[in-house]
């Protein structure tokens, strides 16, 4: 199944991310990652950089949204594949989305980034939950990229392609730390991560690769690096391609984390087959590089930062 060429159409993100601590113990669907809201100073340059794309092309093609997804939330299973509603959460689903404690803040976190990947901008995903003193806290998460807008009312059970594409561009929007990061997504395969030429021209600097499938019997997420990109992504401080990298107060020894439960799998260059000649996203990667030196994948989203001032 496919939803259409690449368009003209393009995706650009903001990425603020909490830093890591120990994976949740309640399961989610997908990965992601959870942070705080956009300051004053970064709307004035989403603004800055909304108005220079809409200058060119008359209207802003692109999902330019705050994001705010840590690793914390790459656990799958709370979700069902049914309808994308919270009457078909599980009831140990539904009652952790609305937990008043941090394991509800990052399931409900998740799930907006969940919303904004599947559903159109028109559609929502609305519920309340009460906190520890018994205040109802209405909540209610807009779609933006509208990969499986039709997830709404009916189930994604047996789609493998729409599973695939939500996990990457779920996996896509992780990060490590609480920052906020322009990033634009691109792939071939969604309509709503192609790119134009003004964002392409802004975001020259290839970050890496994401793929996976968290819906399935045994949920994986697997990134790559671009190595022309890691100094740079590292400079912005995401770390979800090339690993994190922390020293030793003792040691001063130098290791490179992972992030969360996402496998890095190495260099993009070595694993991936080819890289468009005009979007610039990496066509397919190797799916499970341990296993097999042939099988790939081509439901990839590759990932795009500005480069160095």
């Amino acid at each position: 199944m496919s939803l259409g060429p690449s368009s003209e159409r393009g995706t650009i993100m903001v990425f603020s991310c909490a830093r890591i601590v120990a994976l949740l113990a309640v399961p989610l669907v997908t990965a992601a990652c959870i942070g705080a809201e956009i300051d004053e100073e970064s709307e004035e340059l989403l603004g800055e950089d909304q108005s220079a794309i809409e200058s060119e092309n008359g209207f802003l093609p692109n999902a330019l949204t705050p994001n705010a997804l840590t690793p914390n939330a790459l656990t799958p299973n709370a979700l069902t594949p049914n309808a994308l509603t919270p009457n078909a959460l599980t009831p140990n689903g539904l009652a952790a989305l609305k937990n008043p404690g941090p394991t509800g803040v990052q399931l409900r976190e998740f799930m907006r980034y969940l919303v904004s990947c599947a559903l159109r901008p028109d559609q929502t995903y609305s519920f309340s939950w009460n906190d520890t003193a018994g205040v109802v806290h209405p909540e209610v998460y807009r779609g933006e990229l509208g990969i499986a807008h039709w997830w709404a009312t009916g189930g994604i059970v047996n789609d493998t392609f729409v599973q695939r594409q939500i996990t990457a561009c779920i996996a896509a929007r992780t990060n490590w730390y609480g920052v906020h990061v322009m990033i634009s997504l691109r792939n071939a395969e969604s309509a709503s991560m192609g790119s134009t030429p003004a964002e392409r021209a802004a975001y020259t600097v290839r970050e890496g690769a994401f793929w996976g499938n968290l819906f399935a019997s045994q949920p994986f997420v697997r990134s790559c690096y671009s190595p022309a990109g890691v100094t740079r992504a590292r400079q912005l401080q995401r770390d979800c391609a090339a690993g994190h990298v922390s020293v030793d107060p003792a040691s001063g020894a130098t290791t490179t984390q992972q992030c969360g439960v996402m496998t890095i799998v190495g260099s993009c260059d070595v694993l991936c087959n080819r890289v468009d000649t005009v979007n610039g996203y990496y066509a397919g990667c190797l799916e499970n590089p341990a296993v097999s030196p042939w099988v790939r994948t081509d439901l990839v989203v590759t990932s795009f930062l500005t480069p160095s001032p």
